[in-house]
């Protein structure tokens, strides 16, 4: 794993501190890898509703479109 050494201010030290004990996180380190983590998901969501708005009109989603999903859903499950 590559190191990284990040300088933080008192006011981003003691809170991202208090955020790896009440998280429970073993270190700081752990924290911000999560964060990382969680902000490439963020970031590939983003990408995915951009491109799902690029791709033209959808379809009408009613309680009968609800109704085929679920049936769908529940016929996968039982595969």
């Amino acid at each position: 794993m590559a190191r990284m050494n990040i300088s933080l201010p008192e006011g981003i030290k003691e809170p991202h501190e208090e955020q790896v004990h009440e998280r429970g996180y073993d270190t700081g380190s752990e924290f911000i890898r999560q964060l990382l983590r969680r902000q490439q998901q963020r970031s590939q969501l983003h990408t995915l509703l951009v491109d799902g708005m690029s791709s033209g009109s959808g379809s009408e989603m009613n309680e009968e479109y609800f109704d085929r999903l679920r049936d769908r859903v529940w016929e996968a499950g039982a595969a």
